[in-house]
């Protein structure tokens, strides 16, 4: 299983970036990818905040109509949960105290707990996670 984190689904999610494209056709020749359940709970904060920070109903209507494009594309993507195990492995590691943020840890669990192959740009602090597979298609030499 290859499961995103929130950079690779953005990057599906804005048809004006030119890596896009290159990104759904490599994941579209690739069996069993998901989306973890806190990429979506990212994308969904992001957007309600954007919409949330102006008081122009006429400034709002942008954002809406991006979390309405967001929910139309990841309809059809699977969804990982987070679950038992993944909680297990967040406490595990939450005792090693490395320098990630707990979303991104969240992320890691996901994928530890369901043998994931991880996309990520975020190399730096995902490789800091004992046992995570973790790569970056979205660099120019992956795609």
């Amino acid at each position: 299983m290859i499961v995103l984190d929130s950079d690779h689904l953005s990057v599906l999610l804005d048809e004006r970036d030119a890596r896009c494209l290159p990104l759904f056709e490599r994941l579209d020749k690739t069996e069993d990818v998901a989306l973890p359940i806190v990429c979506i709970e990212e994308q969904l904060r992001g957007w309600l905040a954007q919409i949330h920070r102006v008081n122009d109903p006429y400034r709002q209507i942008a954002p809406y109509l991006r979390l309405k494009k967001t929910f139309t594309h990841l309809r059809d993507w699977p969804i990982v949960e987070w679950d038992e195990l993944a909680a297990d492995r967040f406490s595990d590691l939450r005792h090693l105290r490395n320098r990630i943020g707990s979303q991104d840890l969240r992320i890691a669990c996901i994928a530890l707990a369901n043998d994931a192959l991880l996309l990520s740009a975020n190399l730096r602090d995902f490789e800091q996670v004992p046992g995570l597979r973790v790569k970056d298609w979205l660099g120019s030499a992956e795609l």
